[in-house]
């Protein structure tokens, strides 16, 4: 399976949108960061033509950056699963992965979990080795889901797939 992991695009102000009273699982993308995303996400589209699934956070944030991956790709199945959540442990995301049957995963999530998530699949330990910055991408081949076996074909900050879209 190739997976693709994503982080959720720039986000309001954390402490801004806590005057509002809302739940921060509420916190909506900036203009500016749905305007970028856009961006980055034909950058994404021109080194992986096809995703079969798109998985996101159910956090209004990664939702709302899986429906800009979907405007550019087109027509993407779209599943929301909790266990792309900030408080998820990465090993039920990578129960969850295992079981999957796609040959190229899209997840659209957050920080630290990301990471979390990746150095379970590079290394089979919880020890980051990449920070993703809002926006950014990797892109694993994993052979079997299992700790330790994944390889990381490509890791690539936002404004380097905004680039990919000129």
């Amino acid at each position: 399976m190739r997976l693709l992991l994503i982080r959720h695009a720039i986000a309001e102000d954390r402490d801004d949108f806590r005057r509002t009273g809302q739940d921060d699982r509420r916190r909506p993308l900036t203009a500016e960061g749905r305007k970028k995303m856009k961006q980055g996400a034909r950058g994404l589209r021109a080194l992986v033509p096809a995703i079969d699934l798109l998985a996101t956070s159910p956090l209004t944030r990664a939702a709302q950056t899986g429906a800009i991956l979907d405007s550019i790709y087109g027509g993407l199945k779209v599943l929301e699963t909790r266990k792309l959540s900030p408080e998820a442990a990465p090993a039920e995301f990578l129960r969850w992965l295992r079981r999957r049957p796609e040959k190229t995963l899209a997840a659209v999530g957050h920080e630290p979990a990301l990471s979390l998530i990746l150095a379970r699949l590079l290394t089979g330990t919880e020890q980051p080795v990449f920070t993703f910055r809002k926006g950014g991408a990797c892109l694993l081949d994993v052979p079997d889901g299992g700790e330790g076996t994944a390889t990381l074909l490509w890791a690539l900050t936002p404004a380097q797939l905004r680039q990919l879209a000129d």
